[in-house]
């Protein structure tokens, strides 16, 4: 009998690791920058950057790193004289963690009651970042009329490359649950350290990403994302952007394995308007990494009037 046990505990241990982490909650949150917006979905966290009135861009986050990975380029976006709002995604960060699926529509939804609640109605700039810039991509393809520009950093919705486990659990329900819980949080550790001696315009952004970890839902979210959101071609909402003729700037790490620049070519193809930047030697978190850099090549690009 107990033999039997030890599978059996294996199995549970990474629920029961979940269920120990700590919730989101007030008492996390109460000492931190910024504001709560109470949406449908649950509270999100936003902080407004820059003059009041600046031409807002709004910062979009990716799947694991929350609104904090835009504090280094948030200055430089500033100093050009935006107003810029960021915010957390739901799962990530302060922001609750709703259960459900994460498509494209999940984050448009979040985003949409976002800007009503802070009565912005465009024209906006969007600024997103890996799947941020799929966000960015499907709210402008939706509102064009309300985009003034879109920018997408190391864009996804054209393929990508998360590992192994990413790729199976996206395919495999339960047993593709159980290992991202079990084994995710290596690869998030392994990554971390593997930037450690990388400059970063973010103090301790590994060991903040690290700190994701620590607070139920996390996993989930990103679960739900990668079977949602980064599940999503957007080959239609690309083609739909050039047709409208809101203007997009695509910006790819030369060294990016997450996202490769052989995707480069795919985004030419559905939307030949676009302008693409290329930062040689630069991986998936150029925008951390390599912030002066992206920002002397952005900022001339970008569109204020």
């Amino acid at each position: 009998m107990i033999w039997a046990a030890i599978p059996l505990a294996a199995l549970a241990a990474p629920w029961v690791v979940e269920a120990a982490r700590r919730p989101m909650s007030d008492k996390l949150r109460q000492n931190a920058e910024g504001q709560f917006a109470d949406l449908p979905r649950g509270k999100t966290h936003y902080r407004w950057h820059g003059p009041k009135d600046g031409p807002v861009a709004v910062a979009i986050h990716g799947l694991t790193t929350p609104s904090y990975v835009w504090d280094g380029l948030i200055p430089h976006l500033t100093g050009a004289g935006f107003r810029v709002l960021s915010y957390d995604i739901f799962g990530r960060g302060l922001s609750d963690r709703p259960r459900g699926a994460q498509d494209t529509d999940f984050f448009l939804d979040q985003l949409e009651a976002l800007l009503a609640d802070q009565g912005i109605d465009g024209p906006v700039t969007l600024i997103g970042n890996s799947m941020g810039s799929a966000i960015s991509t499907a709210f402008a393809a939706k509102h064009p009329i309300r985009v003034r520009q879109a920018v997408l950093l190391v864009p996804a919705g054209m393929g990508h490359d998360l590992g192994a486990v990413a790729a199976f659990t996206r395919k495999t329900p339960v047993i593709g649950d159980w290992l991202m819980m079990a084994f995710y949080p290596g690869k998030i550790r392994k990554a971390a350290e593997a930037e450690r001696a990388l400059p970063s315009s973010v103090p301790q952004i590994g060991a903040r990403q690290e700190a994701e970890l620590r607070c139920r839902g996390f996993l989930r979210s990103v679960t739900a994302s990668l079977r949602g959101a980064l599940a999503q071609e957007l080959e239609a909402e690309h083609k739909a952007l050039a047709k409208s003729g809101v203007p997009v700037v695509a910006v790819w790490g030369a060294d990016d394995t997450v996202i490769p620049i052989s995707c480069k070519p795919v985004l030419e193809r559905w939307n030949p308007n676009a302008t693409h930047v290329v930062l040689p030697g630069a991986g998936h978190g150029l925008v951390y990494t390599r912030t002066d850099d992206l920002a002397a090549d952005l900022l001339p690009l970008m569109i204020k009037g």
